[in-house]
């Protein structure tokens, strides 16, 4: 039972956490609340807790900003590069070669840059430049 308890606090403090970032990244706040929420219909208290953190990591833009967004970076006509490896979250973009350009503060995350990828729009971190999300 001591376990249950701990186990709910520590998911009840991710959400906290994750409500509270809100108001510094919507992004990963959004993300880290959806991930709760989907791991904790999969797994309980301790999927919430794993679905929140990981999230929160990937973040990005919210799924109602999405269509919007596509329909800007379509409209700014930025060249797409040609990346051959896997363009997937957590791929690493080269740093010389692509350009990035900032999202707009109307999307409701300004942490990271966007790029067009193999005619695909993905948010980059821009001190990394590993793939945070695929904008389909």
């Amino acid at each position: 039972m001591r376990k249950i308890m701990l186990i709910t606090s520590a998911a009840l403090l991710t959400l906290g956490a994750a409500g509270s970032a809100m108001a510094q990244n919507s992004g990963a706040a959004a993300g880290a609340t959806t991930g709760a929420v989907g791991g904790a219909i999969v797994g309980g208290p301790v999927g919430a807790v794993v679905g929140g953190v990981g999230g929160a990591i990937v973040g990005g833009i919210a799924g109602d900003s999405q269509p919007r967004f596509r329909e800007y970076v379509v409209k700014e006509g930025r060249p797409s590069y040609s990346y051959s490896d896997d363009l997937r979250v957590g791929a690493t973009l080269p740093s010389s070669g692509v350009t990035y350009y900032e999202v707009p503060r109307e999307y409701g995350n300004t942490e990271y840059r966007y790029t067009r990828v193999n005619n695909r729009t993905v948010l980059v971190d821009p001190r990394t430049h590993r793939v945070v999300q695929v904008i389909d």
